[in-house]
């Protein structure tokens, strides 16, 4: 059969792919604007011209003058013609500059960038049904995770979403056993010892240079004395009669999440309360259609999924599971009770009990 072609239709849709290109290739520059401190040269100092940015950053001005083109045609900073000054809105500056608002963005970026690295590795994964480690990307997928999650971490998890779980701040505050799961570089992990300090803390990953990323960092915060980290996989860190144990934005990566929710079980004192953090999703599709889904669906695919494909099971949960399938994984495992207590743009945040 002929298929009419409607012309406008087909332009329509290449221009929006040369705009997919653009914010591409802005990952790169977004790195490469944090990395030589473009962005705090502006927030700081406010317009330049290309030069000015040049010389406050000790970098060289053929480049400082294409990346900021390439930043006002993407509108992340503002061009006036009539001065050839580049400013960086203050609302801007926040999201680009600022670690400790929620907002911060640059570790997002940090962690596309990361993860496209390894697009060969995966497109040929894809096609035996493999998978990629966690612990075989490069190092911006790593960091980059935590620089994106950590402001948010620190915005909401002592005054939103611990105190949404029924008696679990007042277990804390009297002296608790926590176990921190997918730790990684140990963020979560050292933010709860740090306001608890009579409460004690293990930290566990499998991969081990986030764990010794974690150690330094715990050493640093003077929080040694109550928190340790191990190597160790979610299905078999160790310890038992737990009052709280805690998973952020880890279980979807696993391998076999309802063994690592079984032993969770296992491992929870009688009246203990699993905090499980994972990315805000609908369950279904039509409700992750939408930009923050479309960012995750492109992790899942790229990233989350191969991870939990290289573990045993492989069960390949999704970055956008939802909150139906994570319940099913935690009554597959045992556990009676399930709500949702809390949530932000990027995170849902929910009460696991026996």
């Amino acid at each position: 059969m002929t298929v009419a072609i409607d012309a406008d239709k087909l332009m329509g849709f290449v221009f929006k792919a040369v705009d997919e290109v653009g914010a591409t290739l802005n990952a790169g520059l977004v790195v490469m604007g944090d990395r030589l401190g473009y962005y705090q040269a502006l927030a700081d100092q406010g317009p330049a011209t290309p030069s000015e940015l040049a010389e406050r950053t000790s970098t060289d001005e053929h480049y400082t003058r294409e990346w900021l083109n390439a930043q006002a045609a993407g509108g992340i900073v503002e061009y006036d013609a009539s001065t050839g000054r580049y400013t960086l809105p203050p609302e801007h500056a926040v999201a680009m500059t600022d670690p400790s608002s929620p907002a911060y963005l640059p570790g997002f970026f940090q962690i596309a960038l990361g993860t496209l690295q390894h697009t060969t590795e995966t497109i040929e994964a894809a096609r035996s049904g493999a998978g990629v480690g966690w612990h075989e990307h490069t190092s911006d997928v790593h960091v980059g995770c935590e620089r994106f999650f950590r402001p948010s971490y620190n915005a909401n998890l002592l005054p939103n979403w611990l105190p949404a779980l029924d008696g679990v701040v007042e277990k804390l505050q009297r002296g608790a056993t926590v176990a921190d799961i997918g730790c990684g570089h140990g963020s979560s992990t050292i933010l709860m010892a740090e306001a608890f300090p009579r409460s004690t803390f293990i930290g566990s990953d499998y991969h081990q240079a986030s764990i010794e990323t974690a150690r330094l960092r715990a050493a640093e915060a003077g929080v040694g004395d109550r928190v340790s980290f191990e190597v160790s996989p979610a299905d078999s860190f160790s310890g038992s009669g737990f009052d709280l144990v805690t998973t952020f934005d880890a279980l979807h990566d696993m391998g076999d999440p309802v063994g690592a929710a079984r032993h969770v079980r296992e491992a929870l004192a009688p009246d203990g309360t699993w905090m499980l953090v994972e990315p805000m999703a609908g369950d279904r599709v039509e409700d992750n259609l939408n930009p923050v889904g479309r960012a995750y669906y492109g992790f899942s695919t790229l990233l989350c999924t191969p991870a939990s494909l290289s573990q045993p099971v492989g069960l390949a949960l999704g970055t956008q599971a939802g909150p139906a399938r994570i319940q099913d994984v935690t009554k597959a495992a045992g556990f009676g009770r399930f709500r949702t207590v809390a949530q932000t743009p990027f995170n849902l945040v929910y009460e696991v009990r026996p």
